[in-house]
């Protein structure tokens, strides 16, 4: 699977965003990261190939979506830490200094999370769309508290016009029990 270009549609509908996620499969050839309803009543579609697929099924979806859509992009170069993070599937990583960025749609903190990464030498642990958060998602990421500094504020400018970033921190020396509740 190409993972270098994807893209995303975010719905505010569960039942249209199963649609457009079958229809933007159909469209090109682009493989389905993830397809599945977040809160409240929204519905994220993430592909992945090469960027003309990509950008012909985020067009697709789009259209097929209209009025329900909330967000969309096409984000070509993504960094390689940001589709494991989608999972939380970042191992094996020492936290350090802790950084968060918290958006209101799930397609904005993707994009954050992209930009932070690219800034500074920090590690994503995880990307967390918004179930259970009524309708917001975050990001957190680790290194060094320069670095996370760094690429906190990058993931804020990165956002863009997708925004708006609810809130954001870096916590230099977590405790203990944090770093628990986290990994």
């Amino acid at each position: 699977m190409n993972l270098r270009t994807i893209g995303c549609v975010e719905l505010n509908s569960v039942a249209m965003g199963m649609r457009t996620a079958d229809e933007m499969v159909k469209a090109a050839e682009v493989d389905l990261v993830v397809a599945r309803p977040t809160c409240p009543g929204r519905y994220i579609v993430i592909v992945a190939g090469d960027t003309g697929a990509v950008t012909s099924s985020v067009e697709t979806g789009c259209r097929i979506g209209g009025e329900m859509i909330i967000d969309s992009f096409v984000l070509a170069s993504v960094h390689p830490d940001v589709i494991p993070a989608l999972s939380g599937t970042s191992l094996g990583v020492d936290i350090n200094a802790l950084g968060v960025i918290e958006t209101c749609t799930s397609a904005s903190c993707i994009l954050a999370a992209d930009a932070a990464a690219k800034a500074a030498a920090v590690n994503l642990l995880e990307i967390r769309f918004a179930a259970g958060l009524a309708g917001k998602a975050f990001v957190v990421m680790t290194g060094d508290v320069s670095s996370v500094q760094a690429s906190v504020d990058a993931g804020v400018a990165g956002v863009g016009d997708s925004g708006p970033v609810l809130s954001h921190v870096v916590i230099p020396s977590p405790s203990a029990g944090l770093k628990a509740q986290i990994l």
